[in-house]
């Protein structure tokens, strides 16, 4: 599912990190200092990346699937490494 993370751009992992951290796309772009459209952009970019949904999509927010708890984990791995 991840072959491509090699290749991934850091500002799309950096702003799944934070997204999926804070469990927001708003909350994140306040963190990143952009605006909600910019990293809902940069999620949907690493989605077709990756060829897999990593959030859903909820009524007032979002939650990680599966894949995106694998994603999660391992970014957050190589953050502390």
């Amino acid at each position: 599912m991840f072959e491509a993370f090699g290749d991934m751009s850091l500002d799309l992992l950096r702003a799944f990190e934070v997204a999926a951290r804070l469990r927001s796309f708003t909350a994140a772009a306040i963190e990143l200092g952009t605006i909600q459209p910019a990293v809902s952009q940069q999620i949907k970019r690493l989605e077709e990346q990756l060829a897999t949904r990593l959030f859903d999509r909820i009524y007032r927010g979002i939650e990680l699937t599966e894949a995106g708890e694998i994603l999660f984990s391992h970014v957050q791995a190589g953050l502390q490494s």
